[in-house]
């Protein structure tokens, strides 16, 4: 979520989904390389905290994604537990080890997208909490990786 040019885009994602990350407030510009074959997910807005602050902040939440002229479909995930581990000095916790949170937000999942190059535009916002990301997806064949 801090890296603003997208040069990090590819750290630990899994094997089935790409993710794409948010921002911290404000906005960012972020060329991403993925491979192809991945469906690709990403929030709107979204927050992690405890369970009152989800429900405010899931009350003024809204958002738009346009991929490549195209709106994007989203849902809300409103009240979802996760269980996030972090190590010391982490942007979340601050803290090494794992703790359970409330996740909230808006969301959006696409299909794989066909290689070449992609323009995505995420807009989110939550009272006063106001997110953008301009990404460049350029997604390769399916060789690579």
């Amino acid at each position: 979520m801090a890296d603003t040019t997208g040069e990090f885009c590819d750290r630990n994602q899994p094997e089935d989904v790409w993710f794409l990350a948010g921002t911290f407030g404000g906005t960012v510009q972020r060329t991403c390389r993925l491979p192809a074959g991945r469906a690709v997910v990403f929030p709107l807005v979204n927050l992690v905290a405890s369970e009152a602050q989800c429900e405010e902040f899931m009350i003024a939440a809204k958002g738009r994604a346009v991929l490549d002229g195209k709106p994007v479909t989203s849902e809300r995930m409103e009240d979802d537990d996760v269980a996030v581990t972090g190590v010391a000095g982490n942007p979340l916790t601050g803290e090494d080890g794992t703790d359970t949170f409330y996740a909230c937000g808006l969301w959006a999942r696409l299909q794989p997208l066909q290689p070449g190059r992609h323009e995505l535009t995420i807009r989110g916002s939550s009272g006063g909490f106001r997110v953008g990301v301009d990404y460049t997806l350029i997604v390769g064949t399916a060789q690579q990786a």
